[in-house]
């Protein structure tokens, strides 16, 4: 069994990184911290009864595998004192996800004090990364808008078929992406009607996405991102438009797509015939709630043909695949287990 630690599972990401290993048939959760020690249902009603009792993360100890649910800088404190210990550790948060220094300084406004982590942290993006992975000491868990906008232009970028400096990606996120904590633009009378454009330029997830996706194409890749919170919990739909340098259609699409994540058990393409005589067409596209709960990412497109644009629409849950359960399947891929263990569930419906 892999005895695993969550620091910070009084949270939305490390509440969800617990409510998934407790089902695991290969963990032993050894213990779950948050600042003020007590009961798991006090934060989490879902887990009552669950067995588990939150201690404070002065009082954890080693264990093979730590997940931190963190602020930045105390993910980076926290990150080094449980690797010096032996621990493998998986970071749920932002403080190391990028490679470029004066980059990440400049995007999270603050200085990093320990570049050496960031530098040997693996991007945990299995689909692209897997091999890394499976070695790393420290895995930097991506963000969820970057896994679904990654995932969902990296057939298109990988085989040069769009134009690398013209690409825009509209974000739409349910307000667990907020965290926990209350904050304005996502408590329920502000958001229950509405929609709310946030850091419409220069979105932190914007240079992870642009990182990814350069080192794909080996060169620079520039990507316009624009997110919005909109009045769902979980999920994230990333539009994403592309200008292609050749003419393809909508099959051809499907089919590079099909083959490109042929091997990934959690990428599914959505390729729902269209209905020639439908008024309303919608059946060819994936919905956020399909995948709500859950480690899937479902990508469907389009073709505009007229206008020469294709139309990416790539769904995750913000903390399913875009957090604690892709956090999960890059355990499973570190201590050698099959990436699908433990996550296989599918999401409700209705949601």
């Amino acid at each position: 069994m892999i005895t695993v630690g969550i620091v910070g599972a009084s949270g939305y990401m490390g509440g969800e990184a617990l409510r998934v290993l407790l089902d695991h048939p290969e963990v032993e959760v050894r213990w779950a911290t948050a600042r003020a020690a007590g009961a798991i249902h006090d934060y989490h009603p879902n887990l009552y009864a669950s067995g588990v009792e939150l201690i404070h993360p002065d009082d954890a100890s080693a264990c093979d595998a730590v997940f931190l649910a963190l602020p930045t800088q105390a993910s980076i404190e926290e990150a080094e004192r449980f690797l010096a210990l032996g621990c493998r550790v998986i970071d749920l948060g932002a403080a190391f996800r990028l490679a470029d220094r004066e980059l990440w300084e400049s995007v999270y406004r603050q200085s990093h004090t320990n570049w050496s982590l960031a530098m040997e942290a693996v991007y945990g993006l299995p689909e692209l990364h897997r091999e890394e992975i499976a070695v790393a000491r420290l895995i930097a868990n991506p963000g969820c808008f970057s896994s679904a906008a990654i995932l969902g232009l990296a057939p298109l970028i990988q085989e040069q078929l769009v134009d690398e400096q013209d690409i825009v990606v509209d974000g739409l996120s349910g307000t667990a992406g907020a965290g926990a904590e209350l904050a304005r633009a996502a408590h329920h009378p502000e958001i229950g009607n509405n929609l709310v454009p946030y850091n419409v330029v220069n979105h932190r997830h914007t240079f992870e996405i642009e990182q990814e996706l350069s080192l794909l194409a080996d060169r620079d890749v520039s990507v316009h991102f624009t997110p919005i919170y909109v009045p769902i919990v979980r999920g994230i739909l990333d539009i994403c438009h592309a200008f292609p340098t050749q003419v393809m259609t909508r099959e051809q699409l499907l089919e590079l797509y099909r083959e490109f994540y042929r091997d990934e058990p959690f990428v599914k393409i959505y390729d729902s015939p269209k209905e020639p005589e439908a008024s309303w067409q919608y059946r060819p596209y994936p919905w956020v709630n399909a995948v709500a709960g859950t480690n899937y990412c479902f990508i469907g497109l389009d073709v505009d043909e007229s206008r020469e644009r294709i139309v990416i629409f790539s769904v995750l849950d913000s903390l399913g695949k875009g957090g604690a359960q892709v956090g999960i399947e890059n355990m499973n891929l570190a201590f050698g287990l099959e990436r699908t263990t433990g996550l296989t569930r599918r999401a409700l419906h209705p949601g």
